[in-house]
C-alpha cells in the first residue's frame, strides 16, 4: 500500500515529535501502560504509538482522545492560538480609522 505524502514543514515536524514525546511523558509519569491508554481512547496500541511518535498522519481528534485518557489533559487545547498577537496586529492594522469632516469656517 502507497504512504500517503504530507507537506509537512520541518519545524511542524519538530513540534509533532516534541508533543508526541511530551505525551509518552505523560502518560509514564502517570504510570499508565500503553494498552490502558489507548483502550481508553478507543484507538489501538499502534495508533498512541504514532501519536507518541509525532507521526503526522495522526488525526487531531485522535490526539484529543489519548490526550482525554490521560485524565482530561483534552483542556489543554483550549490554549492553541488563544492569544494571537500576530493575528490582533494585523487586525488592528486594518482597522479604518474615522476620519473627521473638515471645520467649517463661519
Amino acid at each position: 500500500m502507497k504512504k500517503a505524502a504530507y507537506n509537512i514543514l520541518p519545524t511542524t515536524e519538530r513540534i509533532l515529535k516534541i508533543m508526541g514525546e511530551q505525551i509518552k511523558l505523560a502518560r509514564l509519569r502517570r504510570n499508565l501502560p500503553a494498552e490502558l491508554v489507548a483502550e481508553r481512547a478507543g484507538i489501538s496500541r499502534a495508533s498512541l504509538w504514532k501519536v507518541e511518535s509525532g507521526n503526522p498522519a495522526v488525526a487531531m481528534g485522535i490526539y484529543a482522545a489519548v490526550l482525554h485518557a490521560l485524565n482530561g489533559m483534552d483542556e489543554d487545547l483550549l490554549y492553541i492560538a488563544r492569544d494571537d498577537q500576530m493575528g490582533r496586529t494585523i487586525q488592528d492594522l486594518n482597522l479604518l480609522t474615522r476620519k473627521r469632516a473638515s471645520r467649517r469656517k463661519k
